[in-house]
Formats: structure tokens, C-alpha cells, sequence
């Protein structure tokens, strides 16, 4: 290994205290916390901590001879014109577009397909360094009003500001402390639902506190209304964890009210018909009471998403005895006869349902981790048309149902992003391409993709995929990067990344996508056998897939390098753990890293229906074999052979994450330092352990390009030194 680690290097670290006074009862079981001091970011010894990681990173990654060739060729790559799909609302169009390293992607609106797109929203103009994003946002139904959320620092928290769109001229409403919410307009467009949380503190540095998110509200706004005035239409005191979403349906004659306890596909479902209320909604106002919604669904035995209605005829999405989902129908007034519209298919997962064009539906299927589309009867459920689609993923689908044509965002491993327009007015729909991104000097024609499906521990096969440069020989000498994530359902499906394509065209890299359980790549059953007491599935999975490349020759253990954020920082963490003799170099970006604690803080409660949690005892047995702060262990003591040591390893964080936040990538952090290198004389942990912790910056969402594009530089040149990759122009 040409790297800091094959040069074996030690790293000075600097001096964490531990508390060793810090110790938690769980059950019966003591266990310390020396670095509970970092769980204060105020502090200024947390501060002093933070900085003085920062200069040792830095000391590193200046060290990192391709960091910036890495830069200069993601940036030029980075560089081309993209958009994202039109929608339309009232008689104008809108979408997204960026011109290329502009810091955040610029609204535009159009009188027609054909005109001239105008500036609507640019938050490039929000902030000199692009921390400002654009979160949520709503078009009123008669295309008057733009509703639009903003955060700052990528902080979870938003504030929604309204502009009028004909003269772009903003209006005085501003509501403050949202946090995941939408924003559904009634349809005379007098004001919206959203949902906020009680103001955490006054003088706070929104996004960098670690306050408990409890007792999310529902309210309706009034347009040119104070926020004080607004009217509190939900709330659940009782169950403070519960988050709400309020949405009004397309036809504009019911509110839907969703309710949700955690990150379960499961939600209540009640509704609230509009004509119903004698004084409207804002007669509530005077009578402070809530609005009278009916229960339709009053448990969390599965998830109901509404595809559309006719009336009181209404038609779901729902995983209700069908872990793949299925299309039901039912009357609300009614509710004891439920029919099947579209049954559960026996392999592929149903993703998402648009009705369009009056009784047609835009279906999109998953399988095996590749999309497919149909258009399907609404009423019958019938198939209509197969619409042809690549190997790939469809990012977006873009229509309403009074839509005579879908827009249709389609992207893949290399496939920067097309977008097709589908007029469904003629007897064969036509996809047509509208709109297709290219990059300057990429030429895909040099790389490849292949699936493969690999045996995990208890032989269920975990679907892989592989992008590398074609006519490679499998000799085991590249550089790997191998990335999961397999956790609340969430599917890592194709997609198109500069970053990843610099590994592979210029350090001759082999790039891995493992579909590992706790997704949603197989439905609901593939979550459930990746969570809870099954979570070590997913770390098994991965140990499984990173084998599978040495033994297939496309790598050796010094090479890979294995990367995943958030619930994927976890994964990182865990295997390193468990197996640190398997990999090179690891990547964990923002991840859960304290299983004993994550439910403290921010919105972490909610992660406890994937994970569980440490008040119960059974769950606590669970979480602290596997929780990454609590079991680095010396490799050199355990069985481990050869160069027993962890592989190098980033953790990154940033200090406006209010979603994981910072303190567990710190916390581990000194731990990893304390446990392996500092607490031993002679250690045989020479390859460097270091924290990259970004300022102004979040979780993820709303990150400004050069954010980006600085992360990727960062990461990527230490997984090159790390690995002894040698760059090529």
C-alpha cells in the first residue's frame, strides 16, 4: 500500500479526555461513557475537539497527492447544463435547472413549453456561499402563489416564505420553525396546511442544537396572516413522537390528515370533507377547537397513500397484507367493502401509482433494483401499454390527472438523465425524449454495468451492481469502492454520479452498488429481515458482497474501500468492527454510530421502529452487540491475521447535521483513537483514523455544488492514497 499506512506512519492524535466516572446502567449492565462531553456542541471543549480533528484531517488529506486532480476533473465533469422535469399548475409551466456548478438548482416558469422559461426562484441569490436551499415548496392550484420552504446550512429547519408569481413579488407571510412538512394548498387559494414544532430556545444556531423533536402540529395559514394567527388544526399531545402530514386532494373536496410513528411504511389515515364545515376552515379560528376529521384508518397495521378519487370513491397505494403493495379501492363513507384494483405482484414491488389523464394511471414497477412503467386503467386495473425504458432508474414522474401527457425523469449508471414526454392522448403512447443531459468528455461507451447476485451468510442472494471501465482483467488489483445502505426501506436504485465515474476513468477504480436487506429493493419483507433483532443481516450482507469481489478476482481485502452515509455510516462502522481485516480504506459519512443513545436527540426517536431501543431490554441486547461506539476492539488481540489493524477510515459529519447529528461521529471518533492508537505504546494502527467535519453544512440535502464536489475531492484522494491507486489523465 503506497499510502500513509504502508509507509506506517503514526498519526499524532490529539488528547481527548475521558470521563470514566460516565457510566449508564442498561438492564442490569454497566456501561461507560468517557466522551458524554461531546454530546454538548456548545462547549468550548467540544469546540477545541472539533478543531483540532479538523487540522489533523487536514494534515492528511494535504498529504493526498490526487486531491486535486480529483477536484479539477469532478469540478469539469460537474460542468454541464441540467434539468429537472416541467409541471405544470394553472396555465403556466415550471422546472429546475442548473447551468452546472451554480451552488443550488434555480426554479424557472413558461406560459407554455415553448416560451421563454423566466426566473421564478434562484437561492443562489439567498447567500454568498450557497448554504440557502430551496427544501419544500407548493404551487397554488390556479398557479398564483409559490409556497416555498428555505433552509439554511442544511439544517433540517425551515422557514416558508410566499411570493406572487405574476410580478415575482414576495408577500409578508413567513412561518417559521417547519420541519418535515409539506405544504397542500386548498384549492380557492387562501391559505395552506403545513406542519411545525414548538421553537426549540430563542438565540439558538437553528440546526446545530440536539433538543428531542416532540409534538409536531398541523396548522392551516391564511394568506397575508401573521403566523400567531394561524389555526391549529391537529395535534396529538398524548403521542408526542407522532409527525403529521395534512394534503388536500387533486378534485379540492377533502383534507387528508396522515399520521406516522417512526419511519414504518404505516401511517393512520383520517379525512376532513371541506364543504362539510359551516363556517369553512377558517371558522375554526374563533372556536379554537380541531378540525373534525373522521377516522378511516385508526392503526398502524400498514401504509395507504391516496392515488386519486371520484367523490367518496377513493383509490390507495397499500402494503396491507401485500409486502410488495398493491392498488385498493374503497368508499370512505363505506369503508367495510375494500376491493383490489391492481393485486400484489409475486416478484416485483409496486413503487408508485399517478392517475393521469383522466382514468389512466402512470405504474411503476421495481425489479430487481431496475424500474419499469405501464399505463394501466384506473378503474379496472387493466393494462393499457408497456412503456420502454432502458436498465435504469425513473427519478421522477411529473402529472396531475387532468394531464393528458406524463413527464417522465429517467437516469442509470450511465445515463446522465433524460427526460421523456408522453403524450397519452394517441392510441399507442409515445415516449419521447424532451429533454436529455449530456456530459462534455463522457464517453459511456468505455464502461460498463453488470448485476450480479451474491450468497449472503444464510444464502439469500443480495443483488450487486458493478460499473467498471470494460475489457478489465480480473487479476485482483483494483481499487474497489464498494457503498450500501439497507435500512427503512429505502431503495439504492441506478443513478448517475460524477464522482464515482472520475474512481473509475481516471484511478482505474471498480465501483459496487450492494442491495443489501433493510431496503426496499424486494418490499416490505426485505426491510423487516434487515431491522430490528434481524439487523445483522445487513452487515452480513455486505461482509458477503466485499468477499464476493476478492474471490471473483475483481479486488483483493487492501483494496476495497467500503462507504455509506447515515444509516450506511452505521453500516460502515459496524463491518470495520467486525471484520477490519476485510478492507483497505472505509468512508462513514453522518452515521448512527451511539445505538444506546440516537433516541435522545433531534428526531431520533423515530429511527427506533428499524432499530429498536436500548429502554427495552430485549432490544438492548440487540443494539450493544452491534452499536459501532461500542465495540472497537484491538484486531491485534482478537483472531485477525495479517497487518491486524482497522483500515484507514474517514468519518464525516458536519456541524449543522440536526438529523444524526455530529456527536456520534465525534464520539466514535475519539474512541477509535483512544481504543487503537493513543491507549498503547508501539500500536500496530498505523493507518490513519480521522474525522472530516464540515461547517455550515447538514445531513445531505441542499448542499451547495462546491460542498460537493470539496466532499467527494476529500474522500476519494484518501481512498486513493490509502489504496496506492496511481491517477491517469
Amino acid at each position: 500500500m503506497g499510502s500513509v499506512a504502508g509507509d506506517a506512519v503514526r498519526l499524532s492524535y490529539p488528547p481527548a479526555r475521558r470521563d470514566d466516572s460516565v457510566v449508564d446502567t442498561y438492564h442490569g449492565t454497566q456501561i461507560p461513557d468517557p466522551y458524554r462531553w461531546l454530546e454538548d456542541p456548545d462547549s468550548e471543549e467540544t469546540k477545541e475537539f472539533v478543531e483540532k480533528q479538523a487540522d489533523l484531517a487536514e494534515s492528511v488529506l494535504a498529504g493526498c497527492g490526487d486531491r486535486e486532480g480529483l477536484r479539477r476533473e469532478v469540478t469539469r465533469l460537474f460542468d454541464h447544463p441540467r434539468h429537472g422535469a416541467p409541471f405544470r399548475r394553472g396555465n403556466k409551466y415550471f422546472h429546475f435547472h442548473n447551468s452546472g456548478l451554480q451552488a443550488q438548482n434555480v426554479l424557472y416558469v413558461q406560459d407554455g413549453l415553448d416560451a421563454e422559461a423566466q426566473v421564478l426562484l434562484d437561492p443562489n441569490t439567498l447567500s454568498k456561499d450557497g448554504t440557502v436551499a430551496l427544501s419544500t415548496y407548493s404551487i397554488s392550484n390556479d398557479g398564483k402563489y409559490f409556497a416555498y420552504g428555505l433552509s439554511e446550512s442544511g439544517s433540517d429547519w425551515v422557514t416558508i416564505r410566499v411570493m406572487r408569481i405574476a410580478d415575482r413579488q414576495p408577500t409578508s407571510d413567513k412561518l417559521s420553525w417547519v420541519k418535515f412538512s409539506s405544504i397542500s394548498w386548498t384549492h380557492d387559494g387562501k391559505g395552506f396546511f403545513y406542519g411545525r414544532y414548538p421553537a426549540p430556545g430563542v438565540g439558538l444556531d437553528a440546526g446545530t442544537e440536539t433538543n428531542i423533536n416532540l409534538n409536531q402540529q398541523i396548522y392551516y395559514h391564511v394568506m397575508g396572516s401573521d403566523q400567531s394567527e394561524d389555526i391549529l388544526c391537529w395535534k396529538d399531545p398524548e403521542n408526542p413522537k407522532y409527525s403529521f402530514g395534512a394534503s388536500v386532494t387533486e378534485d379540492g373536496k377533502y383534507i387528508i390528515l396522515g399520521t406516522y410513528d417512526g419511519c414504518d411504511p404505516v401511517n393512520k389515515l383520517y379525512y376532513c370533507e371541506i364543504s362539510s364545515l359551516p363556517q369553512g376552515i377558517e371558522g375554526f379560528k374563533e372556536t379554537k377547537q380541531m378540525l373534525p376529521f373522521v377516522k378511516l384508518i385508526d392503526n398502524f397495521d400498514a401504509q395507504y397513500q391516496v392515488v386519486a378519487n371520484d367523490g367518496d370513491e377513493f383509490t390507495f397505494v397499500t402494503n396491507k397484507n401485500a409486502p410488495k403493495n398493491k392498488l385498493v379501492r374503497v368508499n370512505i363513507k363505506n369503508p367495510e367493502v375494500w376491493t383490489d384494483v391492481i393485486s400484489e405482484h409475486e416478484r416485483d414491488v409496486l413503487e408508485s401509482v399517478d392517475a393521469v389523464n383522466g382514468n389512466q394511471l402512470v405504474v411503476c414497477y421495481m425489479s430487481d433494483v431496475k424500474h419499469t412503467l405501464q399505463i394501466r386503467d384506473l378503474i379496472t386495473g387493466n393494462l393499457l401499454h408497456q412503456l420502454p425504458l432502458e436498465i435504469g432508474s425513473v427519478s421522477e414522474i411529473s402529472c396531475r390527472r387532468e394531464d393528458k401527457e406524463v413527464f417522465i425523469g429517467f437516469t442509470s449508471f450511465l445515463s446522465p438523465g433524460i427526460t421523456y414526454r408522453c403524450n397519452l392522448t394517441s392510441t399507442v403512447p409515445e415516449m419521447k425524449v424532451f429533454r436529455e443531459i449530456s456530459v462534455p468528455g463522457f464517453d459511456r461507451t468505455g464502461f460498463e454495468v453488470k448485476q450480479i447476485f451474491v450468497p449472503s451468510k444464510d444464502g439469500t442472494k443480495i443483488p450487486m451492481f458493478i460499473m467498471l471501465k470494460k475489457d478489465i482483467e480480473l487479476d485482483g488489483s483494483h481499487p474497489t469502492l464498494l457503498y450500501g445502505y439497507g435500512g427503512f426501506n429505502i431503495s439504492i436504485t441506478p443513478s448517475f454520479s460524477v464522482s464515482r465515474l472520475v474512481l473509475c476513468k481516471n484511478l482505474g477504480s471498480i465501483v459496487c452498488i450492494a442491495n443489501i436487506r433493510g431496503g426496499g429493493e424486494y418490499g416490505e419483507e426485505w426491510h423487516k429481515a434487515g431491522a430490528l433483532a434481524k439487523k445483522q443481516n445487513c452487515f452480513d450482507d455486505f461482509i458477503a458482497c466485499a468477499e464476493q469481489l476478492i474471490s471473483a478476482g475483481y479486488t483483493s481485502n487492501k483494496k476495497i474501500c467500503i462507504e455509506g452515509g447515515s444509516n450506511g455510516g452505521l453500516l460502515v462502522s459496524a463491518c470495520i468492527n467486525q471484520r477490519p481485516d476485510l478492507f483497505g480504506c472505509a468512508l462513514a459519512h453522518v452515521g448512527v454510530m451511539d445505538m444506546l443513545r440516537f433516541h435522545k436527540f433531534t428526531i431520533g426517536h423515530a429511527w427506533t421502529t428499524d432499530y429498536g431501543c436500548s429502554d427495552k431490554e430485549d432490544e438492548f441486547g440487540w443494539l450493544i452487540k452491534y452499536s459501532p461506539l461500542h465495540n472497537v476492539r484491538r484486531p491485534w488481540e482478537q483472531s485477525f491475521v495479517e497487518n491486524s489493524q482497522y483500515p484507514a477510515t474517514m468519518l464525516l459529519t458536519a456541524d449543522h447535521d440536526d438529523r444524526v447529528v455530529p456527536l456520534h461521529s465525534l464520539k466514535l471518533l475519539a474512541t477509535l483513537q483512544y481504543v487503537l492508537c493513543t491507549s498503547t505504546e508501539d500500536s500496530p494502527q498505523t493507518n490513519p483514523i480521522i474525522g472530516r467535519i464540515d461547517r455550515k453544512s447538514g445531513h445531505g440535502p441542499g448542499r451547495p455544488t462546491k460542498k460537493m464536489i470539496d466532499e467527494a475531492a476529500d474522500r476519494y484522494s484518501f481512498m486513493a492514497k490509502m489504496l496506492g491507486t496511481t491517477w491517469t489523465e
